[in-house]
């Protein structure tokens, strides 16, 4: 069943309603503000990367109180071990029995800080949660609930005593994106204390109700033509000269729901080649892996891409249209 025009009306009302709220605690962010929402509406997960100090844990935090769901803060170190994000069982003597203690994965809002410093094995216990929402612990698997976003930053500066994400867990972010510096207008308001402390953000909507949006986005209309125009720009990011591996399945799976979320948050019950093309960086540039000699020549994931979207012509009619 597709998504009606007064549901498309009402939820781009109420996602505009949620990134005003969020706005409020990060000021001048509006883009990134709407990518991270568009992930969450998008069963997906974001990585930031930043360098330290540009409001990543406000972010977080303002968007876990605009949905009234809990938020949780995980500062990776080389010492972290998988059973400090997941959880462990806990033997109790009293009773004779192993007890679950949960870790800090099971929340809503997971912020996972400066994810590249923990080391691979630890980095590997986000996989299956990120993928299916769920950690499987002594053979007993459990549900970590929904909403359910990782928000994963790391500082692409600084380099020492880091270890690079593997290609399997960037796959499984539906998006990359960077908070940046606020512009001088935001920075004279944030020093003017304008920006509201996340703490006394008002909820905008529960998460049970947010669950609802995300499955009315599942339901959002994408043509034919649209589709094919997907599967040419991931098919042009395979054949590129600069890239040695392309975007994967997964990413176009990806980045057709993050379309039918746009294409929603507009208020339209359908999706257009522009929602494509809106979204194309932030959710195809991480899933390439460029030939080391492109990288000598200063070649990137994000100019590879802008390419691509001017290579690949859009559809400029429906294909309803085209059968007449």
């Amino acid at each position: 069943m597709t998504i009606t025009q007064e549901q498309a009306t009402w939820f781009a009302q109420t996602f505009s309603q949620i990134a005003d709220n969020v706005e409020r605690a990060v000021l001048g962010k509006r883009h990134v503000v709407e990518l991270v929402l568009t992930a969450m509406l998008s069963d997906g997960h974001v990585l930031l990367e930043d360098v330290p100090g540009t409001g990543k844990t406000s972010l977080a935090r303002a968007v876990a109180q605009s949905v009234q769901g809990t938020n949780t803060r995980i500062q990776f170190t080389p010492d972290l071990l998988p059973g400090d994000i997941t959880g462990i069982t806990v033997y109790d003597q009293k009773t004779g029995r192993f007890e679950f203690h949960a870790g800090p994965i099971f929340a809503n809002i997971v912020l996972a800080d400066e994810i590249n410093r923990a080391s691979p094995k630890t980095q590997s216990a986000l996989l299956e949660v990120m993928e299916e929402g769920r950690v499987t612990i002594d053979g007993v698997s459990r549900e970590v609930g929904v909403p359910f976003l990782v928000l994963a930053t790391q500082n692409p500066v600084e380099q020492a005593g880091t270890y690079r994400l593997p290609e399997a867990q960037l796959d499984r972010f539906l998006l990359r994106t960077s908070l940046g510096y606020p512009d001088h207008a935001a920075t004279v308001r944030i020093l003017d204390g304008a920006a509201v402390a996340t703490a006394d953000l008002r909820p905008i909507i529960t998460p049970q109700a947010l669950v609802g949006m995300a499955d009315l986005a599942a339901t959002v209309y994408v043509d034919a033509l649209v589709l094919d125009y997907v599967a040419r720009l991931v098919d042009a990011t395979r054949s590129a000269d600069e890239v040695r591996l392309g975007v994967s399945i997964r990413g176009a799976l990806a980045l057709t729901r993050a379309t039918r979320t746009r294409a929603a948050a507009h208020g339209r019950t359908y999706a257009t080649p522009d929602d494509v093309k809106a979204l194309a960086l932030a959710v195809l540039s991480h899933r390439l892996i460029l030939h080391p000699e492109a990288e000598f020549d200063g070649v990137t994931a994000e100019a590879v891409i802008g390419q691509v979207l001017l290579d690949v012509a859009p559809p400029t009619q429906r294909e309803s249209e085209r059968a007449r």
